[in-house]
């Protein structure tokens, strides 16, 4: 039997989903389409074969995804990385969290962030962009129509360029959405 996990961690859970994922060997030829396009050239998850059960969803979602957490150009990769975990700490994704807490780790090859992240929240050390970067997407996230001038101005004054806060805000929007998906569909679990 597995265990819901309820505390942050950068050690990726499993996930046990709610709707019945689709079976690649019954998949339609419309969800093989749509799963053509999907992130990993690896295993197919479990959260995208439940996908799969909304074709027209996954075929705009994963392109989607990718644009805005892998296109070159603006805010670097580790950065929207971090705006994810902000997101995915404000809304409780344990699973979101573990699952970009790590990449931002793989990709910068420093913990201490996402230590300090997990835990104390917005009262984590970082250093000025980290923490500007992590409190703007914790805002968005919390309540988008309380992001101001002087949160804009905050994260100019840590060196971040127009490009570079319109990556932060689809990464944090992005993940707005995405976690409170994650949630309805499935949970976190330790196996």
């Amino acid at each position: 039997m597995s265990t819901i996990i309820h505390e942050f961690t950068t050690k990726i859970p499993g996930w046990r989903p709610r709707v019945q994922p689709i079976r690649l060997d019954e998949a339609t030829p419309e969800q093989l389409d749509a799963l053509k396009v999907t992130p990993s050239n690896t295993k197919v998850s479990d959260y995208v074969l439940v996908l799969a059960n909304d074709v027209e969803t996954l075929k705009v979602r994963t392109p989607l995804f990718n644009a805005i957490m892998y296109n070159r150009g603006g805010m670097g990769r580790a950065e929207r990385e971090l705006s994810a975990v902000g997101a995915s700490v404000v809304n409780r994704c344990v699973y979101c969290a573990a699952v970009h807490a790590s990449r931002y780790n793989q990709l910068t090859k420093d913990e201490l962030a996402m230590q300090a992240i997990f835990a104390d929240g917005e009262e984590a050390e970082l250093d000025e962009r980290q923490k500007a970067i992590f409190l703007f997407a914790a805002k968005l996230s919390k309540a988008p129509s309380e992001a101001t001038e002087e949160d804009m101005q905050a994260l100019r004054d840590a060196g971040l360029k127009d490009d570079e806060i319109l990556d932060l805000i689809l990464s944090a929007s992005l993940f707005g959405w995405a976690n409170r998906l994650m949630h309805t569909l499935g949970d976190p679990v330790v196996e």
